[in-house]
């Protein structure tokens, strides 16, 4: 793991949402200040163009080794690389939704565990919607309402990065909770919400000025 990676274990429930709102922050306010020229970059090359572009992320690491697998539809394209990282965002939500369902299944957990496995299901759920309906707006940002439709975008890439934050605060809050779980879906949820956090910082970068 990127050594810049916070580090969530034995954290308060306050600390971890304050992690959250610091993300979500950071990630609006200091992402580059990108043109609204959503063409190819000629003056870079594909690899230079990810990783000078990953570099206005809060995890540029995870950013870069997640997005050069999409090199090929990327180029030097600012939209096509805000599309792959939502699309990574997408897919590590999905996964993360199915993961944990599956463990809220499981016999052998106790009921205050199986009830915060089930909340989470349910957050992660309105966390991949929200990142679908984004994904949809992305196709159609054509026309005078670009503005608009930016900020339909980043208001959704946030909700979902507060969705996966308080799926955390249900393990959080329960101190009576198995260590074991609470790390797994620990680990599980930070992932998901570095994806999306880079998605965020990189799509920002489209409606910047």
């Amino acid at each position: 793991m990127d050594s810049s990676t916070p580090n969530c274990h034995g954290l308060s429930t306050f600390h971890i949402s304050f992690f959250y709102f610091i993300v979500i922050a950071f990630t609006l306010l200091c992402s580059s200040t990108a043109t609204r020229d959503l063409t190819k970059k000629p003056e870079f090359n594909t690899s230079d163009f990810i990783k000078t572009s990953c570099g206005t992320t809060l995890y540029p690491k995870l950013c870069i080794e997640t997005l050069s697998p999409y090199s090929n539809s990327i180029q030097t394209s600012p939209m096509e690389l805000a599309n792959s990282a939502l699309t990574v965002s997408l897919k590590g939500a999905k996964s993360t939704t199915n993961k944990i369902a599956k463990m809220s299944k499981e016999e052998s957990l106790g009921p205050a565990e199986a009830h915060a496995l089930t909340d989470c299901v349910e957050n992660m759920e309105d966390s991949v919607d929200e990142l679908q309906k984004s994904l949809l707006e992305m196709k159609n940002l054509n026309g005078p309402d670009f503005e608009e439709k930016m900020g339909n975008v980043m208001t959704w890439v946030s909700a979902a990065l507060t969705d996966e934050d308080t799926c955390m605060d249900g393990f959080q809050e329960n101190s009576a909770m198995h260590a074991k779980v609470k790390a797994t879906i620990r680990n599980y949820i930070v992932n998901v919400a570095q994806l999306t956090s880079n998605a965020l910082a990189l799509t920002k970068n489209l409606s910047s000025s």
